[in-house]
């Protein structure tokens, strides 16, 4: 399957490798904002030995319309910023180019703009494309089904400099329909990013962590979702639409 990247900073670049390294998939081309390493080679820039095309494209000199005519991909993934679904959105939906964003932040417009792509194409949005942050939410969320009254506390950590409270700690948050204002936050030295959910039951309490060690994960579960979007119609899907099958088909294999 072939994969044009949106974004090369450094989540960027981590899914570049991973992609890169998968012999399922292709890397045809990589759009980023500046100019800076225009048609070189991601592959190169990163120092793996691929078949890969991989070409860097500056958005300021390449016209997104013939970038998708020249150079035909299977899906979009994006890992740029939240206006960029503005740039390729329409162009990636006319020719029915499958959408994956890792955006953390949508605003309100931005998402009325997927749900209008995802009328044409199929488009998949998760604020965290880690596939470990997302068993978390979706077993947090079982968890909770099963004890609604459980006491529960969530605890986000990450490195010193980073600033407010970390968006899967919101999205968790939301999950578990619990205040956003009881989010307990660390910031200590280097941690990448580490997420705890503390179920409180009389007696006793469950825990579910997540940890990230590589941003390397963004990549491993983007393809993750490549795989699990091919036989999808057209619509607007998140990565509980695309666990659950999985949590289900186990607990009935279980009981069967």
């Amino acid at each position: 399957m072939k994969i044009g990247l949106l974004g090369f900073g450094k989540a960027g670049k981590a899914v570049a490798n991973v992609i890169l390294q998968h012999e399922d998939f292709s890397l045809e081309w990589v759009l980023k904002k500046t100019d800076t390493l225009n048609k070189l080679s991601a592959k190169d820039i990163l120092g793996i030995s691929s078949t890969d095309d991989a070409l860097i494209y500056s958005q300021s000199s390449t016209d997104i319309q013939t970038l998708f005519e020249d150079h035909p991909v299977d899906f979009v993934t994006d890992f740029s910023n939240e206006e960029s679904i503005h740039l390729y959105g329409k162009f990636a939906a006319r020719k029915k180019i499958k959408i994956i964003s890792a955006i953390s932040h949508y605003g309100e417009n931005e998402i009325k703009v997927l749900k209008e792509l995802a009328r044409d194409t199929v488009v998949f949005w998760s604020p965290n494309i880690t596939l470990g942050v997302n068993y978390l939410l979706f077993a947090a969320s079982l968890l909770k089904n099963i004890a609604p009254g459980v006491d529960i506390e969530v605890v986000e950590e990450h490195f010193k400099a980073k600033s407010g409270v970390s968006g899967t700690a919101m999205k968790i948050a939301e999950t578990l329909d619990i205040e956003t204002e009881s989010i307990n936050s660390v910031r200590a030295g280097g941690i990448a990013g580490k997420h705890e959910v503390i179920f409180g039951f009389p007696y006793q309490t469950v825990r579910l962590v997540h940890e990230s060690i590589s941003r390397e994960a963004f990549g491993s579960g983007a393809l993750f979702v490549a795989e699990n979007l091919k036989g999808k119609l057209k619509g607007l899907y998140n990565f509980d639409d695309i666990l659950r099958p999985y949590f289900f088909a186990q607990t009935q294999d279980m009981l069967s």
